[in-house]
């Protein structure tokens, strides 16, 4: 009656290695490192680059264990958190922008656990330390760049339909049209009214005044939403392309509320340097080459990407921007060289077309313009030298090339140098430019000391709360209880295991969701042992064990699908810490349910059938 049958069994033995294999590597300390790459992303870090960092750091009289080459970037590791920091400080004074230095945990797991896809459990911002800021999209802006794309579109729309008007602007956000008569008046209302149908709504609101000859269009709260989601979305994928370039491990780059985005970088503690990704900028502009009949008011000197004592001058006149480009891929051209593939936005296709088909035989200059910051070490009032931060824009030629045939909405540039080079060009373009500003809202660092605390605080928390569960499981429910007990660790190691196995990061509610699930795997056997009780008053014990788990199972069940349903919600409406807890709180009812039901089943079955041949050995 109270037996598994092999496949039972089978089934529990493989859930149990494969969870002990995945919790495995948690057991190994984690060690403090640092990365350093090359700030500009189209070299990667190389042995002159090592040797480099080795001498700054023998001529600072500091140790570290190790020193290596890998992805790029170079490691070196440090015996604790206090060297770590100096050694960083050490490193971006004496080589200041030339280097991007990320501070970060070097986990230490054997290769063969590497190999299965094994590693520790990530840890959030309030365990890792790292900083967090928390940014908002400028939406009234973005509101007016569409109105002012807006407005120029219909002005040349009007021209080529011939439809006269006298004014035209944008006021307290709305576009503003005098028509010159009432017959333009009325093609241009059609106009507007044919435009202003979307598929959930309508786009505009038209305000009329035909006496007048006056016409002015106002976004709807549906176009307005949809303003919104777009340039929080693209400013989105923004973020999360730049703060690749830290090597920070488990970024979380998320939406807040309708206009708010939350960009935490565990294991990086200074938001300077963060900054200085984030904030980074970086576009295209198109130009034609100046010629000899090209006035010098209306021309500009600049210098190649790729060799800066190569200059050349283009008109001042942009042809087209990189906020026109749809979609840009990196290739190879017939050389073998890198190039990138760009497609404009209608709008730009017929800009690139009209300027280039006058133009043949002369020369089409693509800039590269990015906003940079520079560091300069200087000595204070009270003669402490510190890094001092300015920011400037930088525009550099990176392909001039000669216009053979017109040009439209695809095109290829060449000269973009490596092909690192041309894909981070190619990634900029594609979601580099931020569809409105962004403003700090708040920024704050948290120090690894204090994530340290709050590991051994959860821990802490975690073992008391372990301990006087197991301790009131053995003295009231005796042989059962220690049944429990061992369900509570196999919980606790598939709980760690599947988080590793899915790449979760915990945090410190996280832990408090840890803590929570021990009390509910705790209540599920409770239920199942107070129904046990029962069922021996009037029954035997194989019959009182078995009736006892299959009526207590409907209970479990339901109570437990309840609070997964309650957690699920909570993980996906809610953001960071909320989502923390709902994550371990979600795995932590699946994984109960397992241990209370599968396995303390098991080894209760174990148990009463070797009692019960035993006593029919003595009998």
């Amino acid at each position: 009656m109270n037996k598994f049958s092999i496949y039972q069994y089978l089934l529990i033995l493989v859930i149990l290695v494969v969870g002990s294999i995945y919790a495995l590597p948690n057991l190994y300390p984690t060690q403090p490192s640092i990365q350093v790459a090359y700030t500009d992303s189209g070299r990667s870090a190389d042995q002159s680059l090592l040797n480099e960092l080795e001498d700054i750091l023998q001529d600072s009289k500091t140790e570290y264990e190790d020193i290596f080459l890998r992805e790029n970037k170079i490691v070196i590791k440090f015996e604790d958190v206090d060297t770590q920091l100096s050694s960083k400080t050490i490193l971006q004074n004496t080589l200041l922008d030339k280097v991007i230095i990320a501070l970060f945990l070097e986990p230490s797991t054997p290769q063969w656990l590497k190999d299965l896809g094994a590693n520790p459990v990530k840890l959030g911002l309030d365990l890792s330390g790292g900083v967090h800021f928390l940014l908002e999209v400028d939406i009234d802006t973005a509101q007016q760049g569409r109105l002012e794309l807006l407005l120029d579109t219909y002005r040349k729309s009007f021209k080529e339909e011939r439809i006269k008007f006298d004014d035209s602007s944008i006021k307290d956000l709305k576009l503003f049209f005098q028509m010159a008569d009432n017959q333009s008046y009325n093609k241009a209302l059609k106009r507007f009214r044919d435009d202003s149908p979307l598929i959930n709504g309508v786009q505009y609101i038209i305000t009329e005044k035909p006496a007048s000859n006056i016409l002015m269009l106002e976004y709807t709260d549906i176009a307005l939403r949809e303003i919104r989601d777009y340039a929080v979305g693209q400013n989105l994928t923004t973020l999360r392309n730049r703060v690749n370039e830290l090597g920070v491990s488990e970024p979380i780059v998320q939406r807040q509320g309708s206009n708010r985005i939350v960009v935490q970088l565990p294991g990086v503690q200074d938001p300077t340097a963060a900054k200085k990704i984030i904030g980074k900028t970086a576009n295209l502009e198109f130009r034609l080459e100046a010629n000899s009949r090209t006035s010098p008011l209306r021309k500009e000197e600049f210098v190649f990407k790729e060799n800066e004592f190569r200059t050349a001058f283009l008109e001042k006149a942009v042809v087209v921007s990189g906020d026109r480009v749809t979609n840009a891929s990196t290739g190879f051209d017939e050389s073998g060289f890198a190039q990138v593939n760009i497609t404009l936005d209608m709008e730009g296709g017929r800009a690139m077309q009209k300027a280039t088909s006058g133009n043949i035989g002369r020369g089409l200059g693509v800039l590269f313009v990015e906003q940079k910051s520079k560091s300069e070490l200087v000595t204070n009032l009270a003669g402490e030298s510190i890094i001092e931060q300015s920011t400037f824009i930088e525009k550099k030629i990176i392909s001039l090339a000669t216009i053979q045939a017109v040009l439209g909405t695809s095109f290829r540039i060449t000269g973009v140098g490596s092909p690192a080079e041309a894909s981070e060009l190619a990634l900029l373009l594609r979601a580099g430019a931020l569809a409105a500003p962004m403003k700090f809202v708040e920024e704050r660092t948290v120090g690894p000391s204090l994530g340290k605390e709050n590991i051994e605080l959860g821990m802490k928390s975690i073992v008391i709360g372990f301990s006087l569960v197991v301790l009131f499981m053995v003295l009231y429910y005796r042989v059962f209880g220690i049944a429990a007990n061992i369900s509570l660790i196999i919980n606790l190691v598939l709980i760690t295991g599947i988080m590793s196995l899915l790449g979760a990061s915990l945090t410190l509610p996280g832990m408090a969701g840890i803590v929570l699930t021990v009390g509910m795997a705790v209540d599920a056997n409770v239920l199942i042992f107070s129904r046990i009780r029962e069922e021996l008053k009037e029954k035997d014990p194989q019959r009182a064990i078995n009736d006892g788990f299959s009526r207590a199972f409907v209970t479990i069940f339901d109570a437990n699908v309840t609070t997964l349903i309650t957690a699920l919600i909570l993980y996906i409406i809610g953001t960071g810490p909320v989502k923390g807890f709902a994550i371990t709180l979600s795995i932590g009812i699946v994984t109960s349910m397992f241990t209370a039901i599968m396995c303390t089943r098991a080894m209760v079955n174990i148990v009463s059938v070797s009692y019960t041949h035993l006593r029919a050995h003595e009998t």
